[in-house]
């Protein structure tokens, strides 16, 4: 029999109807033996999700407000869960206990992770599953690194033939000191646990029904991606897809585990399969695109000829703790493409910086960019790929300010106005499609 990991996200424990959906999916199949639930998500679209109550109950108690508001809406949630699942155990105790500690701790984790904590022990009390707390045996270092030696403590905790249900979105540090993962840190959780469990399939399960190739808000009718390697979701995901934690595919990477994305509320539809390997009958697997990046362009007479140009460039932006996202070059120009998130609005004293220590013939500033990228491992086998993108662009009347093509052949990168993002996706997606009918 495979053995199956089952990680949940909020929006499929948002409510009693959801909880008692998730425990037939799991019910469904003796294999799904390993379960990762997240905290309940939003009921309605003016809802709120348990996390952000969480985190403003902390952000209230640490400056000394009173907090009763978001607590009540908490306590009320839970108290009802329990209620209409027949749970036992001491919710009031455990909020009680949560109130206590609430400004406690400077960092937010504690707080954050107790929505995960909660929702985890009334999801075993149901399934009459073993209850594993991430803070015993997912460990991270002290720099924030998860620790390796978390998949032989957490395998430890998981052996037997019984159910186990382990929460997402947090572990420990080497104190005890409770840590979490980034926000939609569940996904990477679940990836620990079927690493850790030695399962056959990571089943991924949330509100919708897989992968599409681009972002539906853009195209309504993009179509559903079948099958995606590890190494495709990585730069989808990056460049803002948004269906799977970014980090997620880490830990399934080495052991070859496969992720089947799949949706709660239409557990018969196939959803995608994320594979080391596949075969790509298509030359482009997805597009996704994102705003908010800014670009420094630098031009210098015979830069090719000065060495150690580029390192003091890198070395400039690792003095100023910035990290870069793309380089392009050509013989006497050198552009860099940063995250307006990284940069924090410091364009301008980094402008200046390059120019005191580079002395640059030119050097300027261009912020406002997104960058678009094409993916398919099926690209270096097509001939005519960058053609049909860049027509396609160019047809719409969308100008490239900037365009990379990774050396795996796997990507193309294009930059655009952060205005034309929407374009640039949609008549890529539609060049691409129409690619589909020609060949």
């Amino acid at each position: 029999m495979s053995r199956v990991t089952c990680k949940f996200g909020g929006s499929s424990l948002a409510d009693v109807a959801c909880v008692r959906g998730v425990v037939d999916i799991i019910r469904a199949d003796a294999g799904r033996r390993f379960v990762v639930p997240s905290a309940p998500g939003k009921r309605d679209a003016g809802d709120k999700k348990v996390t952000d109550l969480l985190y403003a109950w902390h952000s209230l108690a640490l400056g000394g407000l009173d907090p009763a508001e978001p607590r009540r809406i908490i306590e009320e949630r839970f108290l009802e869960l329990a209620r209409d699942l027949g749970v036992t155990f001491d919710i009031a105790a455990h909020l009680a206990e949560i109130a206590e500690k609430a400004g406690m701790y400077e960092a937010p984790d504690y707080m954050a992770s107790r929505g995960e904590y909660l929702n985890g022990r009334l999801v075993a009390e149901v399934l009459g599953a073993e209850f594993v707390d991430p803070a015993d045996c997912i460990r991270f270092r002290a720099t924030g690194e998860l620790d390796p030696a978390t998949y032989d403590l957490l395998g430890a905790r998981l052996q037997g033939d019984g159910l186990y249900v382990v929460p997402g979105f947090y572990g420990a540090l080497p104190d005890g000191t409770i840590k979490t993962f980034s926000r939609g840190g569940s996904d990477v959780t679940g990836s620990i646990v079927a690493r850790a469990s030695k399962s056959d399939l990571y089943e991924n399960w949330t509100d919708v029904s897989g992968f599409r190739m681009t972002d539906p808000r853009i195209v309504p009718s993009a179509r559903r991606i079948e099958e995606v390697t590890y190494t495709e979701l990585r730069e989808l995901s990056y460049m803002g897809a948004t269906v799977l934690h970014e980090e997620a595919i880490f830990p399934l990477r080495e052991p070859g585990i496969p992720i089947h994305i799949r949706n709660t509320k239409a557990p018969s539809e196939p959803g995608t399969m994320i594979v080391a390997e596949r075969e790509a009958a298509r030359p482009v697997c997805g597009i996704a695109g994102r705003a908010g990046f800014t670009m420094i362009n630098i031009e210098k007479t015979l830069m090719n000829r000065e060495k150690g140009f580029g390192r003091r460039v890198l070395t400039l932006l690792e003095e100023m703790n910035i990290s870069w996202e793309h380089l392009p070059t050509g013989i006497d120009t050198m552009s860099i493409i940063l995250r307006d998130d990284e940069l924090k609005g410091r364009g301008e004293e980094l402008l200046a910086t390059l120019k005191k220590f580079l002395s640059p013939d030119v050097i300027t500033l261009s912020p406002g960019l997104a960058m678009v990228a094409t993916v398919g491992q099926g690209m270096n086998h097509h001939i005519g790929v960058a053609a049909t993108l860049t027509a396609a662009l160019a047809k719409a009347g969308v100008n490239i300010r900037v365009i990379d093509q990774g050396s795996s052949e796997m990507n193309i990168i294009v930059g655009v106005e952060e205005k034309d993002l929407a374009a640039a996706v949609r008549v890529i997606y539609e060049a691409f499609e129409a690619w589909e009918g020609r060949h």
